[in-house]
């Protein structure tokens, strides 16, 4: 069961092997990610050396879908927060199942993400 959820910078910084995240990571069990976050870091990928390394990086988390509710909230929370806070909507969706779900969300991204989480939103490290 997912106790908390992963924002695409959490995962960028393990796939450059930032020490501060790896160390992070050790200590932590049943994160997950959305599948907005997984489009994300697919989508970075440099050439197929890169895309192999994040297929198996994003295998180690649970994979958390977006619903329909979640679309609901997330276009309130871009309506609400994008022109005050320029909050884009893929992070609208990587907070979405967070605010859902009622899990805290792992981020470096706190501008962003505490409009819409509060304390849900926290950094990790």
């Amino acid at each position: 069961m997912v106790v908390a959820l992963l924002d695409t910078l959490i995962v960028v910084d393990l796939m450059r092997r930032y020490p501060r995240a790896e160390d992070w990571l050790r200590g932590q069990t049943d994160l997950g990610i959305n599948r907005a976050v997984w489009l994300e870091i697919l989508d970075g990928a440099k050439n197929n050396v890169d895309q192999q390394r994040a297929l198996r990086l994003l295998r180690d988390f649970e994979l958390v879908d977006v619903t329909t509710s979640d679309f609901d909230w997330a276009t309130q929370q871009l309506l609400r927060l994008r022109l005050s806070h320029n909050v884009g909507a893929m992070d609208c969706l990587i907070a979405a199942p967070a605010y859902r779900l009622q899990l805290p969300l792992y981020t470096q991204n706190l501008k962003h993400f505490e409009p819409m989480l509060g304390a849900l939103a926290q950094k990790p490290y």
